[in-house]
């Protein structure tokens, strides 16, 4: 049975990397409880102090280990990368916690990876083949090991070794014994930024980890660039083909924070226009416009102020509610999405309502919430989705389910609102999404702006692994070590 609580597409993971301050450790403590909401599994901070490596890596929330100064203290350098985690790949193992740390020929080598690679498991199993020993189920182990394969001479040319035999999404962060490296696939599927603080360079997934400690936005990472800061500065290296980026469509619907900025856009903004396109799309008349807390809030505003419909908080979220609640008996798992979420029952009672959320996988936690608010008194419900249909499985660091259990790809919209038991719903068409996002004409099937395959079933890759079941059960067999 699915789990209630996580009936969404899932955050990927963030990372944060910091060069040559004296606050290294404390800093991207700091970054990663602002990329908290990337991964709530696992936490994991690796220092460098000129002689030696310093890892910390724990399960659970970053406020949970990494406020605590014994922890701080034991992260002794100047130098730091870090890492939250929400396993896509890879069991939730305390093995799989990031950075991963190897002593290689050339010396210490840490690295942290947001993303999925699309033939991990075709390289893993070759590099097994020739005797690598992984200790891990993670495919960024792969790139550890590709680094540590290779017969160049420098750091960097080993890193370009390595991510040329690799396909699929990554932003990543290395820490060596003289650089930070930042890297970004090619066609920029996953987000990572460059700032400034106190002269220092830094690296992360999002410009809201910049914010929380002072630092200056300097710019993103382009798509396919490889940065390498140490003592002399930050040089830029591009040794890979030149093509258009893509960057993820689910990083402004629902992965990025609201207040940070990607592609030059506010995250914030473009999904209120997300709402307004919406409402122009797909009006109806009701008393209020309410939000699936909290992703659905600025697209609720966004088509509330269109449709001229009053803007209420009809459901109250409980931020309290962790990953690990016991639901030990049927009686008690079918009360779970109330654990997250409460109805405003004097709100609701008697009201046509039109109900905001970001998207649909399965269907199972949009369905209690809409018989919450027929118990509540409802007098219509009425479902509005800022994107469009999720119809393919994501393989690029997103965790949705196989095609088979994606509610939208095996139901028409008529059949999804009997089985929501909704009035009516809508959602946004493709060509609205990218409209809402600057491009006026919509989506241009030939020249797609960004990386949407979880509507259109338009990959940007190859989908090696994926495409034989037999790495998929010869890994099984490498990887049960629980």
């Amino acid at each position: 049975m699915p789990n209630l609580l996580n009936d969404r597409p899932h955050h990927e993971c963030g990372v944060f990397g910091i060069y040559g301050h004296p606050d290294a450790a404390a800093l991207t403590a700091l970054g990663l409880h602002a990329l908290q909401h990337r991964g709530q599994e696992a936490a994991g901070i690796v220092t460098f102090d000129k002689k030696h490596f310093h890892a910390e890596r724990r399960m659970g929330l970053v406020s949970d280990t990494f406020t605590k100064t014994s922890v701080l203290g034991r992260l002794k350098g100047h130098s730091a990368i870090g890492h939250v985690r929400y396993s896509t790949t890879g069991g939730t193992l305390l093995r799989n916690v990031q950075p991963l740390f190897a002593d290689l020929a050339l010396g210490g080598f840490a690295i942290a990876h947001n993303g999925n690679l699309t033939n991990a498991l075709s390289v893993r199993l070759e590099l097994v083949k020739e005797g690598a020993i992984f200790q891990s189920t993670s495919d960024t182990e792969t790139i550890l090991q590709l680094v540590a394969k290779s017969k160049k001479s420098f750091t960097i040319d080993r890193m370009i070794d390595a991510l040329s035999q690799i396909e699929g999404a990554f932003a990543l962060v290395a820490l060596t014994n003289k650089e930070l490296i930042g890297v970004r696939d090619p066609f920029g599927i996953r987000p990572l930024v460059l700032g400034e603080l106190d002269g220092k360079y830094i690296l992360c997934s999002e410009t809201c980890a910049l914010d929380i400690i002072g630092a200056k936005f300097l710019r993103e990472i382009d798509n396919g660039e490889i940065v390498v800061i140490n003592e002399s500065g930050i040089e830029s290296i591009k040794p890979f083909q030149k093509i258009n980026p893509r960057p993820c469509i689910f990083e402004y619907i629902y992965f990025s924070r609201p207040d940070s900025y990607l592609g030059g856009l506010s995250i914030y903004e473009c999904r209120k226009d997300f709402g307004k396109q919406l409402a122009i799309e797909s009006p109806t008349d009701a008393d209020y416009v309410i939000p699936v807390p909290d992703s659905g809030v600025p697209s609720a505003i966004g088509y509330a102020e269109h449709a001229k419909i009053p803007f209420e908080l009809g459901i109250i979220r409980n931020h309290y509610v962790g990953r690990t609640f016991i639901e030990p008996q049927q009686s008690i798992r079918a009360l779970s999405v109330k654990l997250k979420h409460n109805v405003n029952r004097a709100l609701i009672d008697g009201k046509k309502i039109i109900l905001i959320d970001d998207s649909i996988v399965r269907g199972t936690t949009s369905t209690k919430i809409i018989e919450m608010l027929r118990d509540a008194g409802a007098k219509e419900v009425h479902m509005r989705i800022t994107s469009p249909p999720i119809k393919f499985p994501d393989f690029y660091g997103i965790d949705t389910p196989i095609q088979e259990q994606l509610l939208s790809a095996n139901n028409t919209p008529d059949e999804i609102c009997d089985f929501l038991k909704a009035d009516s719903i809508s959602f946004l068409s493709i060509n609205g999404l990218y409209k809402a996002m600057g491009h006026p004409e919509g989506r241009d099937p030939k020249n797609p702006v960004f990386t949407d395959h979880c509507f259109t079933g338009d990959y940007p890759t190859k989908l090696s692994d994926n495409e034989s079941n037999e790495e998929f059960s010869q890994l099984s067999l490498l990887s049960n070590l629980e």
